[in-house]
Order: C-alpha cells, then sequence, then structure tokens
C-alpha cells in the first residue's frame, strides 16, 4: 500500500518518537514536536506509539489512499475531510482505496498528526524514521513532503474499529491565554542581575513568526541586562556569549539578551549562548502547538515541581492507553 501526495501542505514531515543517543555528536532528537498527540494517533488506529506519522504544520495535506485503511488525525484542529466530508478529529475513521484526504483550515494549535493503521514504512535510520530536514537525514528522502510523492506504509497489525476516539479531558488542549511555561533557572542565571530575572519571570512575551522546529522565538518583554564582567577566554565581546556549552533539549537562549529561544526537536546540540534556564519536558509538546502571536508567561518552578508534573504528563498518555484498550 501506498499513499499518494496531491498537495503537501505547508511543511509535512515524516516523524516518530524521534531518535534519541545521538544528540552528543550533533544530531538531534527529532521526532513529533507533540509527542503525547503522536502517540494518541497511532493508538487509535492500532499502532505502536512510536510509529511513523505525518506532521503537519498550519495546513493540511491532500492525500490519495491506493488501498483501504485506517486514519486518526490529533493535535492540532486540523479538521480533516474524506472526498470533502467532514471527519472528526481525535477519532478513528476508515478510508477507502482511491479515496482522498484532505484539511480545512486550521482552527486551533500548530501542529497536527496523521497515523494511518500500519505507520508511514520509510527507511529506518540510526533508529528513528523521523525527518531531520536540516541534516537531510530520515523520513521520506531527508525532505518535506513535495506533490508526487509517494509513502509507502506498513502491515496493520492490529484491526480496530472506526469510531475510537480520545476524550477531550485527555487531548492536552486548549490552552490558557498567556499560555505558562514552566522554566527551571539555568547554570548561567548568575549572568543576569536580580532585576532581569524578575522581569524574565513577570513580562508576557508573544512568540515570534520564527517558530519551527530547530526553536520558538519570543519578543515583546524587556531586554535582560547582565552582571559586567571580563569575557572569558573563548567568548565573544556580547555578555550573552559563553565559552562553548552544550545546550539541554528545551534550553532557553537569549542571543544579546532580547528574545528568548527555546531550542526544540530540531536544534543544534551546542554554541556560544547562555542559557537563562530549560523550559521542562512536561510543557515541550505545549511549545510545539503555540501560534505566531500567542501571549506567553515563563514560571519558574523547582525540580520537585518539574518531576510532578513529568509524572502528571506520563499519566494522561496512560489513561489515553487505557481509554483505547476499552473500545477495541
Amino acid at each position: 500500500m501506498a499513499i499518494k501526495v496531491l498537495k503537501p501542505g505547508l511543511s509535512t514531515t515524516v516523524q516518530d518518537l524521534g531518535r534519541p543517543g545521538y544528540y552528543h555528536i550533533g544530531i538531534p532528537l527529532s521526532g513529533g514536536m507533540d509527542r503525547h498527540a503522536l502517540a494518541a494517533a497511532n493508538l487509535l488506529v492500532g499502532n505502536p506509539e512510536g510509529a511513523a506519522v505525518l506532521e503537519a504544520v498550519f495546513m493540511g495535506p491532500e492525500l490519495e489512499f491506493t488501498d483501504d485503511s485506517m486514519v486518526a488525525v490529533t493535535g492540532a484542529e486540523l479538521p480533516p475531510k474524506l472526498d470533502g466530508v467532514p471527519r472528526e478529529t481525535w477519532a478513528s475513521f476508515k478510508v477507502k482505496r482511491g479515496q482522498k484526504l484532505s484539511f480545512d483550515f486550521l482552527k486551533m494549535g500548530a501542529r497536527a498528526y496523521i497515523a494511518v493503521a500500519g505507520g508511514i514504512d520509510v527507511p529506518v535510520v540510526l533508529g528513528s524514521r523521523s525527518t531531520y530536514v536540516l541534516g537531510a537525514l530520515g523520513g521520506f528522502k531527508g525532505r518535506k513532503l513535495e506533490v508526487g510523492d509517494e509513502l509507502p506504509v506498513g502491515a496493520a497489525t492490529t484491526a480496530v474499529k472506526e469510531g475510537r476516539t480520545v476524550g477531550e479531558e485527555l487531548r492536552g488542549l486548549p490552552m490558557a491565554m498567556p499560555t505558562e511555561l514552566r522554566v527551571m533557572p539555568g547554570l548561567y542565571w548568575h549572568r543576569i542581575t536580580d532585576a532581569a530575572g524578575s522581569g524574565f519571570f513577570s513580562d508576557t512575551w508573544k512568540v515570534a513568526p520564527e517558530a519551527d522546529r530547530i526553536g520558538y522565538r519570543f519578543k515583546g518583554g524587556k531586554p535582560l541586562e547582565f552582571v559586567p564582567r571580563e569575557p572569558p577566554f573563548g567568548a565573544g565581546s556580547d555578555p550573552s556569549n559563553i565559552t562553548d556549552a552544550c545546550y539541554p533539549y528545551g534550553s532557553i537562549q537569549v542571543p544579546g539578551g532580547t528574545e528568548p529561544i527555546v531550542l526544540h526537536r530540531d536544534a543544534v546540540s551546542g554554541g556560544g549562548y547562555f542559557m537563562v534556564g530549560t523550559v521542562i519536558s512536561a510543557d515541550m509538546d505545549l511549545i510545539g502547538q503555540l501560534q505566531p502571536n500567542t501571549p506567553v508567561r515563563f514560571v519558574k518552578v523547582e525540580m520537585d515541581q518539574a518531576l510532578a508534573a513529568g509524572k502528571v504528563r506520563a499519566e494522561l498518555l496512560a489513561k489515553t492507553r487505557s481509554s483505547l484498550k476499552s473500545s477495541p
């Protein structure tokens, strides 16, 4: 079975849960920006949670199916249409051979996940089928989808019924305004003044247009004021420069002290900008669903709060898993 790409959408790529283990040599995690939505889409169609799906950004693709299948669309509220007839999001539905799947206008969120029974069967590269476009690695020929592509689909291993759904309370959307992103201050927190640190957490920021799989930029807050220093050997003259260091996933750079950038799934693993802190892992899915100009507040948390939030996030997927087991 294959899926023909009639229209690729704005930026549609093959993604799974990523390729951990290579960050230390500069190969990022990649994988779905919203891991919960990706796993839920796979569960709806009977796939393993980490099977490869399509991640569509802001605008969905148009796809033609060459065989019968089961499909689910989760994540952003990007309403699917089958031969022009609206279908539900966060629900499984049958697709017959020759039918075309398209999408209406985006209503909420930023990234939708399209799962097909059997998974998108592109080659595994370094343990993952995820696309890392900047490195032309993985996915379908290492790039975004284009018109005329034919995506191979694996054989479905579990038969599921049409109409399985994930309840609204298990979806992770909608988002409060302003959206709160929890942050643990980082090793370089001492580089800014107390007033700047207070302002970073009290200001309301907005998602800038430069928001993609590499990182999300935020604007609108007050510039950070740095503690005076003698630049160390190997660091630049700008006060935001440091001697090159590793970047944690979710870390927040602030080049020049003006606009924070949260590094995401396709980010580089090191460089010479200081990090004011790190967004906790439980909130990284949320960032992947933020549209440009969304108001955001950064909220300071400690390690115990971050661990508790991670547990709550894991329980959300466990409840999703359990709810779908009861509706085969």
